[in-house]
């Protein structure tokens, strides 16, 4: 491996774990890292002060690109948009370099709040450590504008952010109690699982039935979980494994050998107050490949 190669491997981690946060998507984080490779390929780096500087500034900016298309595009997505969370086989270290808690889909769709401009400084700031002298230089704009943009991040993010830490294992004794539940649905079960102000998000992209906006409240979420249950999760042709994305306990359900939903829950002592639903074929087509031979734990 030639020192150039080196150079950009040594600090590839930090980029890939950078791109994914603005993006919310392994594949454009690779692109964007593909691109950066490119112009760093043709770059004479013997006349470069801060190599890292340089690489994270075009990765930024490339980043802030593909952002800003995505956003415009998301603008015609049908139903919500969930992230596309790390799968194994691409989980690695470098998305635990920088807080581990930010990769949490919930996080990553807390970000989407943010313009593309805001989630940038934001990310460089609050995650990666950067000063506010050194963000503005990576993007190009005055200090003074980069404090602004990371205050009115932090503005607009601050109700939305977890009101409690909850372990893995707490998620995980609540999964069991949620398969529980839905594998014999009854609406009085399935009602005490959830916190009176729960939310249930679900991104089909219009490409397989799922609830079209967040649905909110312990009953709407108990009534919404007991026809999904009784139609489909009850039937014996449809199995459960569980396995750490993100970060994060999630649920998966199968028919057959097709992956149909990847469900992430969030909780309050005894409660559920969240449940993100990923059922776009798209973005479960990667997942199904690597869970599908045994990465996953199967629950009876």
């Amino acid at each position: 491996m030639d020192s150039q190669t080196a150079l950009f491997q040594q600090h590839r981690p930090r980029l890939f774990g950078l791109a994914y946060r603005m993006l919310g998507s392994p594949a454009d984080a690779e692109d964007v890292l593909h691109d950066a490779w490119l112009r760093w390929h043709a770059q004479d780096t013997a006349v470069l002060d801060d190599p890292e500087a340089w690489l994270v500034t075009v990765t930024t900016r490339l980043a802030l690109d593909r952002l800003r298309r995505a956003k415009a595009e998301r603008e015609h997505y049908t139903g919500p948009w969930l992230p596309e969370p790390l799968v194994p086989e691409a989980d690695r270290p470098e998305a635990e370099l920088e807080r581990g808690e930010t990769i949490t889909l919930s996080f990553l769709l807390l970000l989407e709040r943010l313009s593309p401009d805001e989630r940038a400084a934001f990310l460089l700031n609050e995650v990666f450590d950067y000063s506010h002298a050194e963000a503005a230089a990576i993007l190009g704009i005055g200090e003074d504008a980069c404090r602004q943009r990371v205050h009115r991040a932090r503005t607009r993010l601050r109700d939305g952010r977890p009101r409690f830490s909850v372990d893995v294992q707490a998620r995980q004794r609540m999964i069991q109690r949620f398969i529980a539940a839905i594998k014999k649905p009854d609406l009085e079960s399935l009602r005490a699982l959830f916190a009176e102000d729960a939310i249930a998000i679900s991104d089909g992209g219009g490409v397989v039935r799922a609830v079209l906006r967040p649905l909110q409240g312990a009953d709407r979420l108990a009534r919404l979980y007991t026809q999904v249950a009784t139609r489909f999760y009850a039937r014996p042709d449809v199995r459960f494994t569980t396995t750490i994305l993100n970060g994060e306990p999630v649920l998966l359900a199968w028919f057959d050998d097709t992956l149909v939903s990847a469900i992430w829950i969030e909780c309050e002592d005894d409660h559920i107050t969240a449940t993100l639903a990923l059922r776009h074929p798209g973005k479960l087509a990667r997942l199904a490949a690597v869970t599908k031979g045994g990465v996953a734990a199967s629950l009876q």
